[in-house]
């Protein structure tokens, strides 16, 4: 009786977080997806510290060179080691997944509260917004984007975030058209606090589990959309080594050194694996139907 008595207050002990961290590490995959992910940016710390020279300048002599003990990715057609181009192009692919699922969750979610809490006209326009824009096909709006911008980083960004706009939008409405009607929501307003306060500091706070789910699903999608855009030339311009502009410069060579293409189309797979990874583990661990 008192080893049960002990691990029930035990459990009582924990925190939110701590039990949230306590059933993702129950989770092989997502433990899995946190390493390689922990190994990313690790990866990207130490693009921070290599020249730019190092992964623009090659060396003639070797051109093409297959994948040995000094080039373990092979030389591209200007002799420069893949390796360090892959390594240094970690940094753009990670700062376009965050960076453009902040804008999307930055715009999204407060139109998306702002949807859900006030209803009415405000709801309908902001839905038909969000409609029109999620009609639009998300390459082509990228495309569309950066031709007016500019070809930059932070177009990039802009372009990739606003094709997910739609998504947290809707995601943030139903979370809080699920607890408007709560009975801390009408204690609040019964209190005399103003409907903008309750929202972001009452409702909004306890509807942000689904979209925290949301966030770590779309971070893999987005990576996958900028790599494609760069693949298509709309990305980071040359000579920045992205993962999808390594893919387009080398796939004319696809058929005589298909490594060129292999590491980069692996480090995008691998990258946009472990996200999903931990996407799922965190959907578990904030699951109410799988708490004991």
């Amino acid at each position: 009786m008192k080893r049960k008595a002990g691990a029930a207050e035990y459990y009582r002990k924990r925190s939110q977080t701590g039990e949230i961290w306590h059933r993702i590490k129950k989770n092989k995959g997502a433990v899995a997806g946190l390493i390689i992910l922990a190994l990313l940016f690790l990866l990207m710390i130490v693009s921070f510290f290599m020249p730019f020279s190092m992964v623009t300048e090659g060396n003639i002599r070797d051109r093409f060179t297959s994948p040995n003990l000094q080039f373990p990715f092979g030389a591209d057609n200007m002799g420069r080691n893949q390796l360090l181009r892959v390594i240094y192009g970690t940094r753009y692919s990670l700062a376009i997944g965050f960076g453009s699922v902040f804008v999307a969750l930055l715009v999204g979610m407060s139109a998306g509260a702002v949807a859900g809490y006030y209803g009415g006209k405000v709801d309908n326009i902001l839905l038909r917004a969000s409609d029109v824009l999620a009609s639009i096909p998300g390459m082509l709006l990228g495309m569309v984007i950066v031709t007016v911008l500019g070809n930059s980083l932070i177009n990039l960004i802009i372009a990739v975030g606003v094709q997910c706009i739609p998504i947290f939008l809707r995601m943030t409405r139903a979370s809080i058209l699920t607890i408007k009607d709560n009975e801390y929501i009408e204690a609040a307003k019964a209190m005399g606090l103003s409907n903008t306060r309750i929202l972001f500091t009452q409702a909004l706070p306890n509807g942000l589990s689904p979209v925290i789910v949301t966030v770590t699903a779309s971070l893999g999608t987005v990576i996958i959309l900028a790599a494609s855009l760069s693949y298509l030339g709309f990305g980071v311009p040359v000579p920045h080594p992205e993962w999808g502009s390594l893919i387009s410069t080398s796939r004319e060579y696809i058929r005589t050194q298909p490594y060129l293409v292999t590491f980069p189309g692996l480090f995008i797979m691998i990258t946009v694996l472990s996200f999903n990874l931990v996407g799922d583990g965190l959907r578990d661990a904030l699951d109410p139907k799988l708490k004991r």
